[in-house]
């Protein structure tokens, strides 16, 4: 049965992973270990390339016969991680995201060493976990427990090819579009009400919105056994 660590930017991301990804996988006879970032007493937080390198290295090289994932944003990533300044040129998510993860790869391959990084299966998503959201308008107004937010969100998604096109300004990130429209009274709560949201929403419709996210999870479920 292949194992696969999943290094998670944030408590939400990791909840997603409890909650969608581990009953899909466990079907699938995969294992899924969701963690967030860095050490113990320091969990969570920013991805920086320091703390995403301990992480990964000591995956691969404490669990040798595991797989190792991460599941963060590139919109919160520093301004020097690496690829981030060279993706910036692509207009296209898909681009971005494969700049950052072969150049992720290369320099964590440099360092760790090509075997164990031949484990290491990058993913980066355009967006906060926000993005994944807009794939479904009224699951997400429903789920978020504001529905009358629905056309709303359905107005954003429209102007855009996939939730994963949506821009990334600082006051037009995902996030930054939720927090301007919801109810001053019932303020918008991420872990709990995101969580709820996605369960509203379902993988298979976020899997059919979004392709990089899709592309990601069919990677993991063709994972067979360890590479030789």
């Amino acid at each position: 049965m292949p194992r696969v660590h999943v290094i998670c930017e944030g408590s939400t991301e990791e909840t997603f992973v409890n909650e969608l990804l581990l009953p899909r996988f466990k079907s699938r006879n995969i294992s899924l270990y969701p963690a967030l970032i860095g050490q113990p007493g320091k969990k969570g937080g920013s991805v920086t390339y320091k703390r995403l390198h301990d992480d990964v290295r000591n995956r691969l090289l404490g669990d040798r016969t595991a797989f190792c994932t991460t599941f963060f944003d590139y919109y919160g990533l520093p301004p020097n991680f690496p690829g981030k300044s060279e993706a910036k040129r692509f207009p296209d998510p898909q681009n971005r995201a494969a700049e950052v993860c072969a150049a992720l790869t290369r320099i964590l391959e440099h360092e760790i060493g090509e075997n164990s990084i031949r484990r290491f299966i990058p993913y980066v998503q355009m967006h906060e976990f926000e993005g994944l959201l807009f794939s479904d308008p009224a699951g997400f107004a429903k789920g978020i427990e504001e529905p009358a937010l629905q056309n709303e969100f359905s107005r954003i998604r429209r102007q855009f090819m996939t939730p994963e096109h949506i821009n990334d300004g600082q006051n037009t990130a995902p996030s930054k579009r939720v927090l301007a429209l919801v109810s001053k009274e019932l303020p918008y709560e991420k872990l709990t009400l995101g969580t709820l949201a996605a369960l509203e929403i379902g993988l298979p419709k976020i899997r059919q919105e979004c392709p990089l996210f899709d592309a990601w999870l069919n990677k993991l479920e063709n994972l067979t056994a360890l590479p030789a």
